[in-house]
């Protein structure tokens, strides 16, 4: 995991300096009451509207070009990159080329190196001239920023599947390692589980060596700077390479050569058992799932794998991961575009929170010491029906088989996953999202409680499961427990710097508060666990990590957040520090912006200000006891005036992760929810004032 010391003396012109206050409501809180109302209302309204006759809701989850590009790659792998479908996704790939020529990881970003190299010749196979304006542009930029020389792990193979090099100039990914015990220092089960589903068939590829020799017209050597075999070694972005003799990087660098030197020589006795335990895991893992592991990569390589294995394109197997492929796809006119998957899960559990919110207070500013604070339900709402719709949705989602995490978890099954189906894997971030929505929408008792509704129980079962996914360090990763060992980041094939699965912050502090609403406050183990793992993970100037959005404005609003739900007075001092960051970040327009650009620099990088992380901010700082600071009621303001009348806000920019500095996302629910949820989180100071005061 990486972190970075952020220094208050880099703050841009844009960010203003404030203290932390209390205080009772000032004016212009009140003044903008009757504004808020009129917010949240349009919003309600247009998420109501939007709501999927099943009764769950599903943005749009979009990437960047790489997965176009590689669409495009393979459809050329499989003689098809002149087909319609393939066009359509080159003229969507040739809109997003930046003003420096090359493609970026995210809207105004920098050059990314194999994203551009992926994306010129995909625009190649499918017809562009290299001579054509935006080609040469390309080729001049790529060239500039180190040529093909320089692309990742995942390039090269795409670069071998279609005779550009040799599978030798790729990291060796033997399939023999799927044959290690589980009680093996390195097994397939101590890496993640996105890079396990990719690791898998892409062993079955690098065992077989398939490749499509390419007419030179259309090949890309024009973007090689040197040969391939005297290409730079690979390694993690932001990990400098340790030329050492006793190092881990020097001596994964002498296993791979030795791999590839027995590859070469035959000496691979297990290959044969390898293979079949390697196909069998795979295509036990399409069951009950929307393609392997549900996410796009690991479907790209299970169609080359499977066709590796001697499958036909008519084989149910093969047909399976091409409709896969299909349901990510956005046609618009005449391009285009996928997406890595889809997030129905996610999208409705926050829905169902924003809706929910600002009809009771379960949340104060400066939240009771645990001694006074009960677990009686609040008196519920009523819920409407088509909270209840999706609150019914959500229940027929819940997992019930056991996945790759029993493997090291002993413990029933319980929890949610993040797709429309993905049953082997549910997540911590969804099962305790979706956990918060039941009981927030419900307002059911505590799972402590007897158990009285399917909500109860699914809850009771997703408590259980949580409770047991907790790291040795008390905090939470994504989808293992204790998928941490770092070893593993220096293996050249972990480059795309997502190998383990460790603890962090955001993920930590949102079980936080969602074990608050069942009854687990200070002093009991787990939580006092956890909270030791936040005030270690605290940055110096005051700020957390944020893993899964961008990304110190993400990490400080969940952690304070979580803080305060478990009962952490907002005088703490690392709730005072975490919530004057926020407020040194603040611009003067009254919102907050993050880049992705601060996972790679040791400062930073303030953007334009963006409603989802304005919302995150402020719900970060209600959290902390800021309600009714001046910052926070500029914040407010600045939702309001920026909403669109139909009640959502224009966000073109990219504030989800999916793996700092290789993958961003942008969620087009993000400001749609998040606002609302922040606008009614700060109308509840108000429930005491007359609704549509102006």
């Amino acid at each position: 995991m990486e972190t970075h010391n952020l220094s208050n003396s880099t703050l841009p012109a844009v960010v203003r300096r404030r203290g932390i206050q209390s205080g009772s409501h000032p004016l212009g809180s009140v003044q903008l009451l009757g504004t808020v109302d009129t917010a949240v209302a349009r919003t309600r309204r247009w998420l109501g509207a939007h709501q999927h006759e099943e009764g769950y809701w599903c943005g749009e989850l979009e990437g960047d070009t790489i997965l176009e590009s590689e669409y495009i790659l393979l459809l050329a792998w499989l003689a098809r990159e002149r087909t319609d479908i393939a066009c359509n996704a080159a003229r969507y790939i040739l809109q997003q080329q930046q003003t420096h020529g090359g493609w970026s990881l995210f809207p105004g970003g920098e050059l990314d190196i194999s994203a551009s190299v992926k994306a010129y010749f995909a625009l190649k196979l499918t017809g562009y001239e290299p001579e054509s304006d935006p080609l040469r542009r390309a080729r001049e930029a790529i060239r500039t920023h180190g040529g093909a020389d320089a692309v990742n792990s995942f390039t090269r193979f795409y670069l071998a599947l279609l005779g550009q090099i040799s599978y030798d100039d790729c990291p060796a990914v033997p399939p023999e390692i799927v044959l290690l015990p589980n009680w093996s220092p390195v097994n397939i089960y101590r890496i993640s589980a996105w890079s396990r589903t990719i690791f898998v068939p892409l062993s079955i590829m690098w065992a077989h060596r398939p490749q499509r020799r390419l007419p030179a017209a259309v090949g890309i050597r024009e973007l090689f700077l040197k040969e391939p075999q005297d290409w730079p070694p690979l390694c993690c972005p932001g990990h400098l390479t340790d030329a050492r003799w006793f190092s881990w990087d020097h001596t994964f660098r002498l296993l791979d050569a030795g791999l590839k030197w027995c590859e070469n020589h035959r000496l691979r006795p297990l290959r044969s058992r390898a293979l079949r335990v390697a196909k069998n895991w795979m295509l036990d893992h399409f069951s009950q799932s929307d393609g392997l592991g549900a996410i796009f990569p690991p479907i790209i390589w299970s169609v080359v794998a499977l066709k590796s294995l001697g499958y036909g394109d008519e084989s149910p197997e093969v047909k399976y991961c091409h409709r896969q492929l299909d349901e990510l796809m956005i046609a618009d006119g005449d391009t285009i575009r996928l997406q890595p998957c889809k997030s129905p899960v996610w999208d409705t559990a926050l829905t169902l929170r924003a809706l929910a919110a600002g009809h009771s207070d379960p949340v104060t500013p400066d939240p009771l010491p645990p001694a006074t604070v009960t677990s009686d339900p609040v008196t519920p709402d009523p819920v409407t029906p088509a909270q209840q719709q999706g609150v019914d949705w959500l229940l027929s989602k819940e997992v019930r088989s056991r996945g790759d995490w029993s493997v090291n978890v002993r413990v029933s099954p319980g929890g949610w996953f993040f797709e429309h189906r993905n049953a082997l894997y549910p997540d911590v971030d969804d099962t305790i999202m979706v956990m918060m929505a039941l009981a927030e929408t419900t307002r059911s008792p505590t799972a402590s409680a007897a158990a009285t509704s399917p909500s109860d129980d699914a809850c009771g079962r997703g408590l259980r499961w949580l409770l047991a996914m907790q790291n040795r360090d008390g905090g939470w990763g994504a989808f293992d427990r204790d998928n941490d060992l770092e070893l593993l980041c220096h293996v050249p094939f972990a480059d795309h710097n997502a190998m383990i699965d460790p603890s962090t912050p955001d993920m930590t502090a949102r079980v936080l508060e969602g074990l608050a609403q069942f009854g687990y406050l200070r002093g009991k183990s787990p939580v006092d666990r956890a909270v030791h793992f936040l005030r270690r993970t605290q940055q110096t100037d005051g700020s957390w990590f944020g893993r899964w959005g961008v990304n110190y404005i993400y990490g400080t609003w969940q952690v304070l957040t979580g803080l305060a739900a478990i009962g952490t007075p907002s005088n703490d001092p690392a709730v005072q520090r975490g919530a004057q960051w926020l407020l040194d970040h603040q611009h003067v327009a009254g919102g907050w912006g993050e880049s992705p650009d601060s996972y790679a620099s040791t400062a930073q990088s303030c953007s334009a200000p963006t409603a989802s992380q304005t919302a995150w901010a402020i719900m970060g700082l209600i959290a902390a006891g800021q309600r009714d600071h001046p910052s926070v009621v500029e914040g407010i303001r600045y939702l309001a005036d920026h909403q669109k009348e139909d009640g959502v806000w224009h966000e073109p920019e990219f504030t989800g992760t999916g793996f700092p500095r290789v993958f961003y996302l942008r969620y087009h629910l993000y400001p749609i929810y998040f606002p609302l949820l922040a606008l009614s989180r700060w109308r509840e100071g108000f429930n005491g004032e007359s609704r549509g005061q102006s």
